[in-house]
């Protein structure tokens, strides 16, 4: 089977990071901007989460669901995908890493889990009150993990490949490019053939 990587943990371009740390919201009241969560479905009715930062709620719903369409997905209801993320502190590791010892360290320093994939990287799973204190242990014992952060992880995933894995992250990377959204979420695990060749 060819391996799959989770959407929300794909390295994204450095260009998006920048965007995306660009959006951050400083004092939302100063600003009149809200924090927007938009739901809906890819081509192939994936689970797809959107959480935006933005003064006029309409018109962004506007532009979201456009480019749902233009996609082959659709907008859902409020609380329609939702239910199947999780918050969760999330480290990722890369491949060669002493997944035994990590697994001992994080398990020991309170982590809820350790999950080694096909391409030998690991992520070590924390409940998100205890997440700083798990990194911080992981990382005085040497485990300086390459992505930290609290996010939303699907429970329950779709694994794609082909062409329904292409239009999938056609939607998610359209969804990414517009200016006022922090962060794209989806159930689905993309190929690594299919991200390499696009």
């Amino acid at each position: 089977m060819v391996g799959h990587s989770k959407w929300a943990n794909v390295r994204r371009r450095e260009s998006a990071q920048a965007r995306r740390r660009s959006r951050e919201p400083g004092d939302l009241s100063q600003t009149g901007r809200q924090l927007v969560r938009f739901e809906g479905y890819g081509p192939g009715d994936e689970a797809v989460m959107v959480d935006c930062l933005t003064d006029d709620r309409g018109r962004l719903g506007a532009e979201v669901r456009q480019t749902f369409v233009e996609h082959g997905g659709r907008l859902g209801a409020d609380g329609s995908v939702s239910y199947l993320f999780n918050v969760v502190g999330l480290m990722t590791y890369p491949p060669g890493t002493d997944e035994e010892r990590l697994m001992q360290v994080a398990l020991e320093a309170g982590a809820e889990d350790v999950v080694p994939h096909d391409d030998l990287s690991v992520e070590v799973l924390a409940d998100p009150h205890e997440f700083s204190t798990v990194c911080a242990v992981l990382t005085h014992h040497g485990f300086a993990p390459t992505t930290a952060e609290v996010t939303q992880r699907a429970t329950i995933s779709m694994e794609l490949s082909g062409e329904a894995a292409e239009r999938m992250v056609h939607l998610l990377e359209a969804l990414e490019e517009l200016d006022e959204v922090r962060d794209v979420y989806s159930n689905v695990e993309i190929s690594h053939e299919v991200l390499a060749r696009l």
